[in-house]
């Protein structure tokens, strides 16, 4: 028996905040690359098509489920992908059908400046902005940068995990990144209770009502959509979610999205399915070994659905971790109502054709 019914969205005129405001799916999309690591754009198709018919209301592309080794000289991505997808998404989405698609956006101000306009030149409606690489830049310092770059485009901000290249943000940092207007959201992925409790408590007591929460918190993802945090009349509350997790078994998140904003069910049986959400997530990103085999437990449970060709990374030394596989065989036995497989099996030869 399925744990949701699958959902489709209602149509309405776009607005980027209303749209984030009403809470959406939003797939950080993996690369598909051939076993001799080359791009396959034909598997690429399939991926977009795979999100934009279960139901996603975005698509973050050149984040870290995309490889940041895309902007690396040797492979040159970044452009390459970033506009193939834009252009996948307008050629097969209905023109009426509201979807954000949101670029990642890194490095120093220079590197990020230039990524932003390319991603507004190729018609995206939003930057995900990762500030990793200004290391110890003071609170000030993040902010001003922040500033630069919303000029651009407007801003989802990223508390990525300290875990693959985050660091620790003060609440203060919160409170003044929520004063830029060009902010529409905030992702949350620090991985600790602690700091997603900061963002929730500064956009709260900020008195904004036109910026969406989305946890990228992948080891708490109900547990976050059903918290009315204690901030704000009425309670602040994550609305949907942009997440790794959810480049895979995407119809299915779509179906508990919407279950969450709809239906009653107990806190044991939010509990249970979160347990097992996390359990499942486990497997493909790999805590065990502090995320090494993050990227490539994606790429390999895609791999077994056919959506793309390899597990192969831009990295060879993205790999499987000892005993992932493994863990992959028991999640996909234990939860198979979390996943897509006959949906994808039934589709993949329509996706995979030009």
């Amino acid at each position: 028996m399925a744990i949701f019914a699958a959902i489709m969205p209602t149509p309405f005129p776009f607005s980027l905040s209303r749209h984030l405001g009403e809470g959406q799916v939003i797939p950080a999309m993996p690369l598909a690359l051939e076993a001799d690591r080359t791009w396959s754009r034909r598997h690429q198709r399939a991926l977009i098509r795979y999100y934009l018919e279960s139901g996603a209301g975005g698509l973050a592309v050149a984040v870290h489920t995309t490889q940041f080794e895309i902007r690396a000289p040797e492979h040159g991505l970044l452009e390459p992908v970033l506009r193939f997808s834009a252009e996948e998404v307008r050629r097969h989405l209905d023109p009426e059908r509201p979807f954000a698609l949101i670029a990642g956006v890194c490095g120093k101000t220079v590197q990020a400046i230039a990524e932003s306009s390319l991603a507004r030149e190729l018609g995206y409606d939003a930057a995900l902005l990762s500030l990793t690489g200004l290391g110890g830049a003071s609170d000030e310092e993040l902010v001003e940068h922040c500033r630069r770059i919303g000029q651009i485009l407007p801003l989802v901000g990223f508390y990525l995990q300290p875990a693959i290249g985050g660091r620790r943000y003060s609440y203060d940092f919160w409170r003044a990144f929520v004063e830029i207007e060009s902010v529409v959201a905030i992702k949350i992925a620090p991985f600790d209770r602690y700091a997603t409790l900061d963002v929730v408590r500064a956009v709260a007591e900020s008195g904004r009502t036109d910026l969406a929460l989305y946890t990228g918190n992948d080891d708490h993802i109900i547990g976050d959509l059903i918290t009315p945090f204690p901030w704000g009349d009425p309670p602040r509350r994550i609305v949907g979610g942009l997440l790794g997790q959810w480049a895979v078994g995407t119809r299915r998140a779509v179906a508990l999205l919407e279950s969450v904003k709809t239906e009653e069910r107990s806190a044991a049986a939010w509990s249970a399915l979160d347990a097992s959400l996390t359990d499942l997530n486990a497997a493909l990103f790999d805590p065990a070994h502090r995320f090494a085999g993050c990227i490539a437990g994606i790429q390999e449970m895609l791999r077994r659905d056919g959506l793309v060709p390899s597990r192969a990374c831009l990295d060879p030394d993205e790999v499987l971790s000892p005993g992932q596989s493994a863990e992959i065989d028991r999640v996909l036995a234990a939860y198979p109502d979390w996943l897509d497989r006959e949906y994808i099996a039934q589709n993949l030869g329509r996706w995979l054709a030009d």
